[in-house]
């Protein structure tokens, strides 16, 4: 982390020619369970992870916007009176669509200061692991002080969502940039994606010997491309059908007329939302009576129904799991919005190696590209960093 905030100062002052004046930094995050339910205004339980972006910042005083990233060698200008989600493109749109956000959310001055901003980050990209929400969340965190707005985390993490669906033009929910804004050390966000009421639930991993292993497959995936979309479409159709505001309106005990009034596409997309929300709260309730190492199961059903039901895994995901659990993990889903990306795996700390071993024999058995294994740790949400 040390070399991460180091080389974010020296980025900003390579890319600007002067020093940032502030620092800031936002975690990726994993969703433990809860998968596509966000949109449908139900539970998700996600954690920030120990992987994070870094934001510089330095404010201007000509109206100028200017973006730069370790991952592009180009620098994107634009004066604040014309921030529009049509103006923005690429990967700048992701900071520029939160300066233009912020505006949506809070009375801005005209003559607010312009800024430089330089970003860099460990968080992987296409790995399901919310390297947006991460940049979303330093961003408007930093800019939230620059302009003075005083918006609380739970608002900048509206401010985060409204610029991925309407400048970035992925329609996610809120999980993600909630996760990466209200996360603490050792412990799960607990979501009502509905209410927006969330509650911080101690995971324990540490105490029981377990730790997270993530199997970046790397087949990268992209919310705004068409997959994403379809799942959310079909709920929303299924939604109609039923006669419900959300398919958070849907019990367990509705699936059997649901299946009934519903093609069978469409009804597996909405058995998938139903049963998943009941995933999460079986988590949250066995996680107080029982600890993490009875969660297992519930992860593996996860992944199980996001596979037959809602068809968002690829054979990479899958065999990463069957190879997780085989080697001695107590659970494992894939993470993220699907299409592929990475999968978790509940593991006990001796068996670490193992799993890690395991996926990578059988993805060379099946003649895969070299997955990348690592562990990560429930964290710190954003924060200023100096």
């Amino acid at each position: 982390m040390t070399d991460l905030r180091s080389t974010t100062l020296a980025g900003f002052a390579d890319r600007f020619g002067h020093t940032a004046l502030s620092l800031w930094s936002a975690p990726g995050r994993v969703n433990l369970i809860g998968e596509h339910t966000d949109y449908n205004e139900g539970f998700v339980f996600p954690f920030a992870i120990d992987r994070r972006t870094f934001a510089a910042l330095r404010a201007r005083r000509d109206g100028i916007a200017r973006v730069a990233s370790s991952l592009s060698d180009e620098i994107v200008e634009i004066p604040l009176a014309s921030l529009d989600p049509d103006a923005v493109h690429g990967w700048s749109a992701y900071p520029l669509g939160v300066a233009w956000a912020l505006g949506r959310f809070a009375e801005l001055q005209p003559d607010r200061p312009g800024f430089d901003l330089y970003l860099d980050s460990d968080v992987p990209i296409g790995a399901g692991l919310s390297s947006s929400a991460a940049i979303e969340s330093a961003v408007a965190l930093a800019l939230d002080d620059l302009w003075e707005t005083g918006l609380n985390r739970r608002t900048l993490s509206r401010v985060g969502q409204l610029a991925e669906n309407v400048a970035v033009g992925a329609p996610t929910g809120i999980m993600d940039q909630s996760a990466s804004m209200l996360g603490e050390a050792d412990a799960g966000v607990f979501l009502d994606c509905r209410s927006l009421d969330a509650e911080v639930i101690p995971l324990g991993f540490g105490p029981a010997d377990l730790a997270l292993v993530v199997i970046d497959t790397g087949v990268a995936h992209a919310h705004a491309t068409g997959g994403y979309a379809a799942r959310r479409a079909s709920c929303e159709a299924g939604a109609r059908a039923l006669g419900v505001e959300a398919l958070r309106d849907v019990s367990i005990a509705d699936l059997e007329d649901a299946r009934r009034i519903l093609d069978d596409e469409t009804f597996r997309r909405v058995r998938h939302i139903v049963t998943e929300d009941q995933r999460v709260l079986d988590t949250v309730r066995t996680l107080r009576e029982h600890g993490p190492t009875a969660i297992g199961p519930l992860l593996t059903a996860s992944h199980a129904s996001m596979r037959d039901d809602f068809e968002i895994s690829v054979p990479e995901l899958d065999l990463a799991v069957e190879a997780a659990l085989a080697a001695g993990a107590l659970g494992a889903r894939m993470t993220g919005g699907g299409f592929g990306g990475a999968a978790i795996a509940l593991t006990p700390v001796d068996r670490i190696n193992d799993v890690a071993a395991a996926v990578r024999f059988e993805f060379g058995s099946a003649g895969f590209g070299a997955p990348t294994v690592f562990t990560v740790a429930p964290s710190q949400g954003a924060r200023r960093e100096d």
